[in-house]
């Protein structure tokens, strides 16, 4: 049984933004920190007060996370960027929001005195005296303090004050992982109820010392308890009065929903996958009751994660393409009219996206990567609207003669029709590239469409039947959104964007066959008509092929595919090089290509050449980030495992970005979590010389001075499948339409009674819906026989004494 929790991020929109730039703009992008650690860094989105970014993310936490920012930031090049200001919600107002958090939020400004973090370990004790007790109180070590110094850390100490007496600990410098085991006493007054304030600070020799954060300790309780040591979280300083900005700085339109789950073992799921699978396997044949049902109990607002889930689970059992098989046959069934079909959002138009991200993300990548980088390097002004063409933004041709609309438009309509062709051909080429899968599951849907609609004035239904997902369901909002698709890691500015939305539009046309119908809903695409007609054949001609493939093929293309190790994350990165021996030791990053599997993490020189073993999974012992001062920058990660003589050691890789970082640290926990032997403290810094760089402690193989976090990740396509957590989440929808389920069982049964499912072995066998209600009964009450429920809010003490 485990606690999860996630957090869902929509990052949608601001409005009325304050201009940081002399041109009476800025440039915003958006920094996500969940309890003050950057986790996500979106797009900057160029030149623009109203900034729509509609990224999204998902976050898994441990349950005991307090809050979420998001800072809003001003992109300089040449400058440190802007900080334009911040909302912050924590848990419990998100948790107070059972549907999560959805609207506008107004922006504040960021008070440093409020931007604190990190936790300070306290020793506290009420000892006799001899005229009265004495209050001692042992400051003992910090950790993961807010760096307020140029060079990324702090020069912290701490101020004890109590009934006006106030004492201080010593300077520690140039660290945010201080330690000072010193310890102060106060004489404690008979009924004083006065509390102990407990304040870090850091120390500037020259300007006014930088707030850290306080704990304030109830000494009345500690009266009670006489002694408590622990974690103590540091809090922000609320004393002062807020300034009333609210407003001023803009707004920002944000979805945040969060999900508490218990996950019980998966013996607990197995009657409810079972009844699932027994379902899909029987298909058309069997009774039928069960998806169906679930699809007509789901709204519109939760069917695209229930089709995720159920997704997820049957492709872990090796049901997706039957279980997506009777979807279509379903959806087939209820279906007159062609020009309809699979264009709502109904289970299976939401279950098929949802399978193409997970099964074809790889194969979408390995088409449009190419097309998408030249369209963004080329950075062409593009339009074939003429009411849009703006002349002046196109620069000038031949001797400084401003081009003329005729111009702009020829110009636009060869460079759309070069992407298109280079597109079309690319995606003709793929077919063997496409996964058996994926191949498997359009057959099965081209052939249910052609037994629905048999006849020559439905030839071409079966086609755009699979490009109704292909094209336009897939590669058009790709294209037209490559940063959502993780394609590009930056929005097109405003020079280029138009470019892909019109490569997108021209997809859609060759997808739709070239109907009537297309053609004149924007007859200003007439220009690219050649390239879509041959397109049309290409994509017929293309679609054929990838459904030509039998049962034999399939099995061999899964067998083949099976003995290799897939890539979970590849991509460049610099590996740290140490040069000469001695304090005089130089370090230099070398950038190599490494490629992270289910086995190893390894390295190669380019992509091509031979790879290189670095790290055999199962050595891995923690991946952390490093601290922004051991190498000057904020990007490196360090990977901690055992060699195979079993001794300790550190790779230090850069990333580029705070994505690309948190992308491969995800990664590599998420491939090392079930390996033992992980840690459960790390140092964040680097040993130099004698010492650690974040604590200065001088054994080099000692106890780390700050908890790992392992279970801080972000969910991306290509995840391992998690069987158990699938099901827990269908079985917290079901549970929600549990009344609809029983009106329905009261329905087929003639007037039986909620909550009694009828028990008569031998006689009558139950049908499909009696057993499931049966199996989210027995769920239910192992839920609540079992201690956990949703996490209780962290106290400010954490109470952990070992790190």
């Amino acid at each position: 049984m485990a606690k999860r929790s996630s957090l869902y991020i929509r990052i949608v929109e601001g409005k009325n933004l304050p201009a940081k730039d002399i041109t009476g703009s800025s440039d915003p992008y958006r920094i996500v920190k969940v309890d003050n650690e950057p986790i996500i860094r979106t797009a900057t989105v160029w030149k623009t007060l109203c900034p729509f970014w509609g990224e999204e993310y998902q976050v898994h936490l441990p349950p005991t996370f307090h809050a979420v920012a998001f800072y809003v930031m001003d992109e300089d090049a040449l400058s440190r960027d802007d900080v334009i200001g911040k909302v912050c919600l924590t848990r419990d107002t998100i948790a107070s929001h059972p549907k999560g958090f959805s609207g506008w939020a107004h922006l504040t400004e960021v008070d440093p005195d409020e931007e604190v973090q990190g936790e300070i370990h306290l020793r506290l004790e009420v000892r006799p005296g001899a005229r009265a007790c004495r209050l001692r109180c042992s400051v003992l070590e910090a950790r993961d303090l807010a760096p307020k110094d140029r060079n990324g850390a702090s020069d912290p100490f701490v101020r004890v004050r109590y009934k006006g007496r106030t004492q201080e600990t010593s300077i520690v410098k140039k660290s945010c992982y201080p330690r000072w085991n010193e310890t102060f006493e106060f004489e404690l007054q008979e009924g004083a109820m006065e509390a102990l304030c407990v304040e870090a600070w850091d120390w500037d020799l020259v300007s006014q010392n930088d707030f850290l954060g306080k704990v304030v300790i109830d000494v009345q309780r500690l009266r009670v308890a006489q002694q408590e040591e622990g974690w103590f979280r540091l809090q922000p300083d609320q004393s002062k009065s807020r300034r009333h900005d609210e407003g001023n700085l803009g707004s920002l339109q944000l979805e945040v929903r969060l999900r508490d789950e218990t996950v019980l073992p998966s013996s607990y799921y197995q009657p409810l996958v079972h009844l699932l699978c027994h379902e899909v396997k029987l298909g058309m044949q069997g009774p039928g009751q069960l998806i169906p049902l679930i699809e007509e109990t789901t709204s519109t607002e939760c069917r695209q994660d229930v089709a995720t889930n159920l997704l997820k689970l049957f492709l872990g059992q090796g049901l997706a393409k039957d279980f997506l098989d009777l979807l279509f046959q379903l959806e087939l069934s209820r279906t007159s009219e062609t020009n309809t079909l699979f264009r709502s959002n109904s289970l299976a138009s939401k279950s098929m996206e949802s399978f193409l991200k997970v099964a074809g993300m790889q194969y979408l990548h390995g088409v449009l990567v190419p097309i998408i980088n030249k369209v963004f390097e080329e950075k062409k002004y593009v339009e074939l609207d003429p009411s849009k063409v703006e002349v002046k933004d196109v620069g000038c041709s031949g001797l400084h003669r401003p081009q003329t609309e005729a111009e702009v438009l020829e110009q636009s309509a060869q460079t759309l029709r070069a992407h298109l062709g280079a597109l079309l051909s690319a995606l003709s080429r793929s077919v063997r590239a496409c996964p058996a899968v994926v191949r498997a599951t359009f057959r099965q849907l081209f052939r249910r469409v052609r037994e629905r609609f048999p006849g020559a004035q439905h030839e071409n239904v079966p086609f755009i039947a699979v490009t109704s997902f292909l094209c336009l369901r897939f590669f058009s909002p790709a294209i037209m959104s490559p940063k959502l698709f993780h394609l590009r890691e930056r929005h097109a500015d405003a020079r280029t964007s138009r470019t892909p939305l019109l490569l997108a539009k021209a997809v859609q046309n060759v997808g739709n066959m070239d109907t009537p119908a297309s053609r004149a809903k924007e007859a200003w695409m007439e220009p690219l008509q050649p390239t879509v007609r041959q397109g049309v054949a290409q994509l017929k001609d293309f679609i054929t092929k990838l459904v030509d493939i039998e049962e034999k093929d399939e099995l061999d293309l899964q067998r083949t595919l099976s003995l290799q190790a897939p890539p979970v994350k590849e991509g460049p990165l610099f590996i740290h090089r140490t040069k000469g021996k001695g304090p005089l030791m130089s370090s230099s990053f070398k950038k190599l290509y490494f490629s992270l599997t289910t086995e190893a993490l390894s390295f190669a020189k380019t992509p091509s050449s031979k790879k290189s073993a670095l790290i055999k999974l199962a050595n891995i012992r923690a991946a952390e980030k490093v601290e922004e001062k051991s190498f000057g920058s904020s990007h490196v990660m360090q990977v901690i495992y055992t060699d195979d003589a079993g001794r300790p050691q550190t790779a230090y890789l850069q990333c580029k970005c705070v994505n690309e970082l948190n992308q491969w640290l995800s990664a590599l926990r998420k491939v090392s979590i079930n390996n033992t032997g992980l840690l459960g403290s790390y140092h964040p810094g680097v040993f130099r010389g004698d010492k650690w760089s974040c604590c200065h402690q001088k054994e080099k193989t000692g106890q780390g001075c700050d908890k790992t976090r392992s279970r801080v990740t972000l969910q991306e396509w290509n995840d391992p499948l998690d069987h158990d957590l699938e099901a827990q989440l269908i079985y917290q929808h079901l549970l929600g339409v549990e009344a609809m389920l029983w009106e329905r069982h009261r329905e087929l049964s003639g007037g039986a009674e909620a909550g009694t499912v009828p028990t008569s072995p031998g006689k009558v066998p139950e049908d499909s819906l009696a057993r499931l209600l049966r199996v989210l009964q027995d769920l239910r009450e192992a839920h609540s026989s079992s201690p956990a429920g949703s996490p209780p809010s962290e106290p400010n003490c954490l109470l952990e004494l070992q790190t």
